[in-house]
């Protein structure tokens, strides 16, 4: 007969505690104290069948149904226990997960009234400061009972949710109350109007929206408050570049000999004066823009759903082309690693694109790794070619670039020209549909040879596919 093991403590209860001497000799049944025999046969109950108490089966079979039941019964209750238990920490997790929603909510909305600008920024600080608040008020999460799975899936996804929510929340209303600040603190300045041809009812004060100091600005702003931090040097080239620009023994060979003797005799043919130390930079930074932008990784993100339209990718060349002046007259007086500033704006995937373009590098589809890797290659070249060669050496070599690649970008000797055909073609157009930016030509006019992308993506698109710019 087999006895299972959640029998045998029953069983081991049912023994007498000074079993007989029969009972002893396995003569009489441990149980009820009747005799075995031909019709009641023993049962060992060990510890080995030759020795210790044994039992008959109408014994065992009685014990080891009332085990039975004491044990279905007791799985009933922890089942029933269990139940309840879940039952209350749903309730208790629901509830919480409730709360957490909420404040996600609001952080959410406050977030996107931070970016209203019909908003006074003290109502927003009021917006932050309360969201705050509820924020703190929120207890800690709940824990569930011993039965319960301790990875809860929906409470943990709740309480990420919520803190990416609280963390976008507290980026735009830091944002918006920055720029604030810095607008606030503004002195007007008539003297700014002239550069920036304002109207003549201009009260000299203009408000700023977007500021980008580049990566090393905060090192040097830190200083001013005695706090000094080391900064990072120049990225490694990637190993491409790495063996391309290994040198041999000795000191480095030159990436490119004789390059000042070809750029004289090429360059003015391509309208680009190399003794002409303005028009020599302005060049230069054409040509670094458009090899940032003049890739196929470009095209692929632009034919992909959600990608930069024309107006978008012109806008960004004017925009990365004071960017490259810029990172190229640093560099002059700071060394090659100035143009690292150029690469953090040009590879950001945040920064939305200029000329109040919508698009970034984060939310598009398409080869994002690639482009990048091929704006850091592409300064890494310039990088490498001024600490060889010098910084005029590769100003050049950025000319030739934008000679081959860029003769009508924005910056280039021939731009000017660009700006005649244009305006020429936009006068003979019907231009009802043309966006309300294109009404005054004059002022087009303006915008297209200062700071086109004070004109917006919107009216450049237009003029590229209507009055072919670009």
């Amino acid at each position: 007969m087999h006895i299972p093991a959640y029998a045998h403590g029953t069983i081991r209860a049912a023994l007498p505690a000074v079993p007989t001497g029969r009972q002893l000799a396995n003569l009489d049944c441990c149980v009820c104290g009747a005799p075995f025999g031909r019709e009641l046969g023993a049962v060992p109950l060990g510890p080995d069948p030759e020795s210790g108490p044994s039992g008959c089966r109408p014994c065992l079979s009685g014990l080891v149904t009332r085990a039975r039941e004491a044990r279905d019964a007791g799985l009933a209750r922890n089942a029933e226990q269990v139940r309840k238990d879940s039952e209350a920490w749903e309730s208790v997790r629901d509830h919480y997960t409730a709360r957490l929603d909420a404040v996600r909510r609001a952080a959410e909305e406050v977030a996107e009234l931070a970016g209203n600008e019909e908003v006074p920024p003290l109502r927003i600080a009021w917006l932050s400061v309360s969201l705050e608040s509820a924020h703190t008020w929120i207890p800690d999460a709940p824990e569930p009972p011993v039965p319960v799975d301790r990875e809860d899936h929906p409470l943990r996804n709740a309480e990420m949710l919520m803190g990416s929510a609280m963390i976008a929340a507290r980026a735009a209303v830091a944002d918006r109350l920055v720029y604030h600040l810095i607008n606030e603190a503004q002195p007007e300045e008539p003297e700014m109007c002239e550069e920036l041809e304002c109207p003549e009812d201009c009260s000299g004060r203009h408000d700023t929206s977007h500021i980008d100091c580049g990566p090393d600005a905060v090192f040097e702003d830190l200083l001013e408050h005695g706090i000094s931090i080391e900064e990072p040097g120049p990225a490694p080239l990637s190993p491409r570049l790495a063996a391309l620009f290994a040198p041999g023994p000795g000191e480095p060979p030159p990436l490119f000999p004789e390059l000042g003797e070809h750029a004289s005799a090429v360059l003015p043919r391509l309208g680009i004066d190399p003794a002409a130390p303005e028009v020599l930079l302005s060049a230069a930074a054409a040509g670094l823009a458009a090899a940032a932008l003049l890739n196929e990784p470009l095209d692929a993100i632009r034919a992909a759903p959600g990608g930069p339209d024309a107006g978008d990718v012109f806008a960004q060349g004017v925009d990365l082309y004071r960017r490259a002046r810029k990172a190229l007259v640093a560099a002059r007086d700071g060394g090659p690693g100035r143009l690292g500033a150029f690469t953090a704006v040009a590879s950001d995937l945040d920064l939305p694109w200029a000329g109040g373009s919508r698009f970034t590098l984060r939310a598009a589809s398409g080869p994002i790794a690639d482009f990048v890797r091929n704006i850091e290659e592409q300064v890494g070249i310039t990088e490498e070619l001024m600490r060889r060669q010098g910084w005029r050496d590769a100003l050049l070599h950025r000319a030739f670039t934008a000679a081959f690649h860029a003769t009508d970008h924005f910056g280039m000797p021939g731009w000017p020209g660009v700006v005649d055909a244009v305006m020429t073609r936009l006068a003979s157009l019907d231009r009802l549909s043309a966006p309300a930016e294109l009404t005054d030509l004059r002022a087009v006019e303006t915008a297209l040879l200062q700071g086109p992308d004070r004109l917006g993506v919107n009216a450049l698109g237009w003029l590229v596919r209507h009055a072919r710019l670009g």
